[in-house]
């Protein structure tokens, strides 16, 4: 494999300094060959506090892996082979797009990828006009424990499954957007996709998002603000069911993720097909609703 020179936009979560660590410091023991973060652009978000507090000590922690630090996320699209969107704020990611589709460079959009469904499909089309092949994922469908029980199982008889994780909220990304996504994606790994309908409930510590799919088979996330911070599935099958807690993985599910990415910046194809991705927004979109009014939502 090539060795890949890869530009970062957005300086304000902790995956930026993440992924730069996998790949630039080949002693950590799940280091992620292939490409090196050669320059990097920390753009944020003034009116999102976990985004603008967090600029200055990410920015310091990338540019100790002799990362380039630019103002300009058109100069990082210039001087690299592949981008990794990290912006932690979704409204950002529309305009990011535009600005970095032009430069046909792989784009690896971090979580959430937008706010809307409407956003996702403008998003999908501007890099599909300008020939920038596009990637979006949470790593956690591609936790070790996760993907070992998965490869262990047949999917034809797996009958529905119940994950759970933190579900902390923010108040610039509506509902589900900001860490409901991360569960929600690992019952899509499970179940794929074909979602009819979608029941959500919520108060103070909990909330729970009961699924129905078009084949029959049900699936729930339950997202805690209280107690249990863990990530985990319960996967039912025909003979059985299995327990998985993400947490029991020596592997961080950061560095799958990279593996992933790196193979999509490599060949431009993506683990996660974007029909995908816009179904989990479209999901997202139909639970928040359903939060809100109480009342079942058909997708």
């Amino acid at each position: 494999m090539a060795t890949l020179n890869i530009g970062m936009i957005g300086l304000d979560t902790s995956h930026a300094a993440i992924f730069t660590r996998l790949l630039n410091d080949p002693s950590d023991p799940f280091h992620v060959g292939g490409g090196e973060v050669v320059i990097a652009s920390p753009v944020g978000s003034q009116d999102f506090d976990l985004s603008a507090s967090r600029i200055e000590g990410i920015t310091k922690e990338v540019a100790a892996y002799d990362v380039e630090i630019v103002k300009s996320i058109e100069e990082v699209a210039e001087k690299c082979d592949a981008i990794l969107v990290e912006s932690v704020d979704g409204r950002a990611h529309l305009e990011q797009v535009r600005r970095l589709a032009p430069f046909h460079k792989p784009l690896f959009i971090d979580k959430p990828f937008c706010l809307s469904a409407a956003y996702a499909s403008r998003m999908i089309e501007i890099a599909e006009q300008n020939q920038a092949p596009i990637m979006s994922a949470s790593a956690l469908r591609f936790a070790d424990a996760l993907q070992k029980s998965l490869a262990a199982l047949e999917k034809s008889k797996i009958t529905g499954a119940d994950c759970f994780g933190p579900m902390e909220m923010a108040e610039t990304q509506p509902g589900y957007f900001w860490y409901g996504i991360h569960t929600i994606e690992m019952l899509y790994a499970i179940l794929g996709r074909g979602v009819h309908q979608v029941t959500a409930v919520s108060n103070r510590d909990h909330d729970l998002i009961a699924a129905q799919w078009e084949n029959g088979r049900i699936g729930t996330v339950r997202g805690n603000r209280r107690g249990n911070y863990s990530f985990g599935a319960v996967i039912h099958h025909e003979q059985g069911s299995e327990y998985i807690l993400v947490d029991t993985s020596e592997k961080p599910f950061y560095a799958s993720l990279l593996e992933h990415i790196m193979y999509f910046f490599s060949t431009g194809k993506t683990a996660v097909p974007m029909e995908e991705t816009l179904d989990i927004i479209r999901f997202i979109e139909a639970a928040n609703k359903s939060r809100k009014t109480g009342m079942r939502v058909v997708l």
